[in-house]
């Protein structure tokens, strides 16, 4: 029997909560609108930490909107905007699990069905609310005899829907909680890319920062092999505060410190350097999982390249860079994570592809010695992998290969590809 996966829209499939950006465009030039504003939030974040019961909140918030039908095309336009960014990159993934993938939401079908309907998931597998109107498609109040306007309205759900096999949850909220709590769902993850509830994190069987760390850990279809929240960004130093929120946007593990702490250097996958500062070469020998350091500064002064290169790891500095675009090191260093490319690079060759949709890349770092490529090939020959794109650049004593593939192959592949001699660091991106 397939799993199903049960998945909350406010706040995790989208970024926002929908009726807290409704009352924005309904009441946007009532007199009292920020007092108004205030009160709904307070509402909504009352029944998602389990202090108000959900069918208080709920009535409270729609007396509050004094919105109406004209209202909710302007919503739909901006919630289509604000779909969270790891379900964007897993589009395939609602693909082909399209019936098995159920929205279950205290929102309402107005507004959630066209948003989340371009992602593959079926009018009938979406369970929210509705709304109630007047003769003049103002919005007066909804459903109430819909169990999903209740306290404890998903297990009221859940227990009239005829589902076999496995059940996951996927939410922020205490009502996707409420789910694991009743027994009816085999695991609950507490998804906090766009917000956190540690009322309800603590409670979870895992806390997912992403839909990537959801598919990652229960070994499903993704659009990136590794979530990039399990990838520690190390930031030293005098760091613009746009390449800061940069990086936490595209999703990564941040932590901003004054010193190269010790305890990071094993762990640290991408190194932050504000222009002054230095790095060991005992620490960057050290940092076995550092994929790539970026420096606001002329590296070579303060880093050792020749080690960098010899351990596999892509140096960014700002000598061909502007220095008035706070964010072009931490975009380079951002890019070649996510695609591989290593353009503009202070010690790598300069790669820069576009990316390949349905296809896997692999990154395969080397010595620049000969014999590499025909090692590859044979690997790929043996499995009968279909190359869809393939690029080989070398720079002194390095070697740098791309090669885009197609989804379907046995993972005993990545393995014979990481122990080809002289291989310095292999892994899949997407």
């Amino acid at each position: 029997m397939k799993p199903h996966f049960i998945i909350d829209f406010d706040s995790t499939f989208t970024q926002v909560e929908a009726l807290d950006e409704l009352a924005r465009i309904s009441l946007k030039n009532h007199p009292d609108r920020e007092s108004i504003y205030q009160q709904i939030e307070d509402l909504t974040n009352q029944a998602m930490e389990g202090k108000l019961s959900f069918g208080e909140s709920l009535t409270g918030r729609v007396k509050l909107l004094n919105a109406n039908k004209n209202h909710l095309d302007l919503l739909i336009k901006h919630l289509k905007k604000k779909v969270s960014s790891s379900f964007q990159r897993n589009k395939l993934f609602f693909k082909k699990h399209a019936d098995e993938v159920l929205i279950v939401s205290g929102g309402f079908k107005e507004f959630i069905t066209p948003v989340v309907t371009p992602y593959h998931i079926k009018k009938k597998n979406i369970y929210a609310n509705t709304f109630v109107y007047d003769k003049d498609d103002n919005i007066i109040g909804y459903d109430a005899e819909n169990p999903l306007s209740q306290e404890n309205g998903k297990v009221k759900l859940l227990k009239q829907m005829p589902i076999s096999g496995d059940i996951y949850g996927i939410g922020d909220g205490h009502s996707d909680f409420q789910l694991k709590e009743s027994g009816m769902i085999k695991k609950f993850f507490a998804f906090t890319e766009n917000i956190e509830r540690k009322t309800v994190a603590e409670k979870a069987d895992h806390v997912a920062p992403s839909f990537d760390e959801f598919l990652y850990v229960s070994d499903l279809p993704r659009a990136i092999s590794y979530p990039k929240n399990r990838i520690l960004c190390l930031l030293i130093g005098d760091v613009p505060e746009e390449s800061i929120e940069l990086l936490k946007k595209d999703g990564f593990s941040i932590r901003h410190k004054t010193s190269f702490e010790e305890k990071y250097v094993k762990d640290v996958g991408m190194l932050l350097l504000g222009d002054g500062e230095h790095i060991s070469d005992e620490q960057l020998r050290g940092a076995v999982k550092l994929k790539t350091i970026g420096y606001y500064g002329i590296a070579k002064e303060k880093i050792n390249l020749d080690i960098c290169t010899e351990m596999g790891m892509v140096v960014f500095d700002s000598v061909k860079a502007n220095p008035s675009n706070k964010t072009f090191i931490a975009r380079r260093m951002a890019d070649f994570i996510n695609t591989g490319t290593t353009h503009m690079s202070a010690n790598f060759p300069n790669l820069q592809l576009p990316k390949i949709a349905e296809s896997h890349r692999l990154v395969h770092i080397h010595k620049n010695v000969p014999g590499i490529m025909s090692k590859i090939t044979k690997v790929l020959a043996k499995h009968q992998i279909n190359i869809v794109g393939q690029f080989l650049m070398t720079k002194s004593k390095i070697g740098y290969v791309i090669t885009d593939i197609d989804t379907k192959y046995d993972k005993s592949l990545l393995k014979e590809l990481r122990k080809i001699e002289h291989t310095i660091k292999f892994r899949v991106l997407y």
